[in-house]
C-alpha cells in the first residue's frame, strides 16, 4: 500500500504540473527550448509575455471535439441540381449524389438557391442536363430522405457587391426570399445561411444574426470548429484548372489533418453540387469513416458542438479580460 500511495502522489504532482500551464503542446511551444525574449518568472514558474495568448489558443483548440466525438457535417451548395442529385442520363451515365449518400448511410445538409425552388424549374439550360425532375421535386425528395435544406440566398448573387449597388435592405430581402422558398418545401424556417462565396458585410451579417440566422463563414475570427472547411471542389469543375492535387479527397483529408493537429476533430465540410464532387464522395466518405468520423446533419452538429464552442468563446473572453487587467497592474 505504501508503494501505491507513493505512485499516486507522483501522478498527482505530474497532473498539477500539467495544469499549471508550464507546457502547451497545442501552441507548438517546446518546454525544452531556451526561454523566449521577454520571459519572466512568478513564484518560481517560468512565464512568457505570450503565455496568456497560448492559454487562449489552448482553450480554443482542445475543446471542440472532446465531448462531441469526431464529427463531420457534410454540406453542399448551389442546388438543387437534379442531374447531380439523381444521376446523369446522357451519353455518360453517372450515379447521383443521393444514391451515394444512401449507400453510405450519410445524411447531408444542402444550402439551396431560392430561384430554383420555383415551379417547373429544373436548372440552367446552358449548363445543366434536364433529367425530367424539377428542382422543386428534388428538394422534396431530399427532405423525405432525411436530408436538410438551408439558405444560400434567393438570387445567388455575391452579397457585398449587391449591397453596394442596391443597399442592405435588398440583401435582407434576398435572404428572406430564399428562406420563404425553402419553408414552402420543408414547413420550417431555415436557421443557417451560407452567403455565396462566404462574402457579406459585417453590418448585414450582424442584422441577419439579430433575425436568428447563424451565418456560416470561413473567417479565422470564428472558432475553428465553427469555421467552414473550403473543399475547393469548384476548382475541379469544367476544365479542372487548379483542382487540388493529388486529388480532391486527398486535399480535403489534408485540411482535416491540419485541423486535427490543432486539436479540432469536428468539421463542417463545404462542397458544391457538381458531378466532379459526386465522383470524389465514395472514397472521401470511406476514408473519413476509417479515421473514426461520424456523419451528422448541420442541425445535429450545432447541437453537439455549437454549445461547447459558445462556452469556449466565453472562456477566451474571460482569459483576455484577466490578461488585460494583469497588464494594467504591472
Amino acid at each position: 500500500m505504501g508503494h501505491v500511495r507513493l505512485l499516486l502522489s507522483i501522478a498527482s504532482l505530474a497532473a498539477l504540473s500539467a495544469c499549471n500551464g508550464i507546457h502547451y503542446p497545442s501552441t507548438g511551444v517546446d518546454s525544452n527550448n531556451s526561454l523566449p525574449a521577454g520571459s519572466h518568472t512568478v513564484a518560481g514558474k517560468v512565464m512568457s509575455k505570450e503565455a496568456p495568448l497560448a492559454m487562449v489558443r489552448a482553450v480554443a483548440d482542445t475543446s471542440s471535439g472532446s465531448s462531441a466525438g469526431k464529427l463531420i457535417a457534410l454540406t453542399f451548395d448551389d442546388g438543387p441540381r437534379p442531374y447531380v442529385l439523381f444521376g446523369s442520363k446522357g451519353v455518360h451515365p453517372a450515379p447521383g449524389l443521393v444514391e451515394i449518400l444512401e449507400q453510405n448511410g450519410v445524411k447531408a445538409t444542402f444550402f439551396v438557391v431560392g430561384w430554383r425552388l420555383t415551379p417547373k424549374t429544373w436548372g440552367e439550360p446552358r449548363h445543366e442536363e434536364d433529367i425530367g425532375v424539377t428542382c422543386l421535386d428534388a428538394a422534396g425528395q431530399l427532405i423525405r430522405r432525411g436530408h436538410e435544406l438551408e439558405d444560400h440566398t434567393y438570387s445567388h448573387l455575391e452579397l457585398r457587391s449587391a449591397e453596394k449597388k442596391n443597399g442592405e435592405q435588398w440583401v435582407m430581402h434576398d435572404v428572406d426570399r430564399g428562406a420563404q422558398a425553402i419553408k414552402a418545401v420543408t414547413g420550417t424556417q431555415p436557421r443557417y445561411l451560407r452567403p455565396p462565396d462566404w462574402i457579406i458585410t459585417s453590418d448585414a451579417r450582424h442584422d441577419l444574426e439579430q433575425q436568428g440566422y447563424r451565418v456560416l463563414t470561413i473567417s479565422s475570427e470564428n472558432p475553428m470548429a465553427m469555421r467552414d472547411v473550403n473543399s475547393l471542389d469548384y476548382l475541379c469543375a469544367g476544365k479542372a484548372v487548379g483542382c487540388p492535387k493529388p486529388s480532391l479527397p486527398d486535399a480535403v483529408l489534408q485540411q482535416i489533418g491540419q485541423r486535427e493537429k490543432k486539436g479540432t476533430y469536428t468539421h463542417i465540410l463545404a462542397f458544391h453540387e457538381l458531378s466532379t464532387t459526386v465522383a470524389a464522395m465514395p472514397r472521401l466518405i470511406s476514408d473519413l469513416k476509417a479515421r473514426g468520423y461520424r456523419f451528422v446533419t448541420l442541425t445535429e452538429y450545432m447541437k453537439l458542438v455549437g454549445s461547447k464552442t459558445s462556452e469556449t468563446v466565453k472562456q477566451q473572453a474571460a482569459v483576455r479580460q484577466r490578461t488585460s487587467v494583469a497588464a494594467l497592474s504591472r
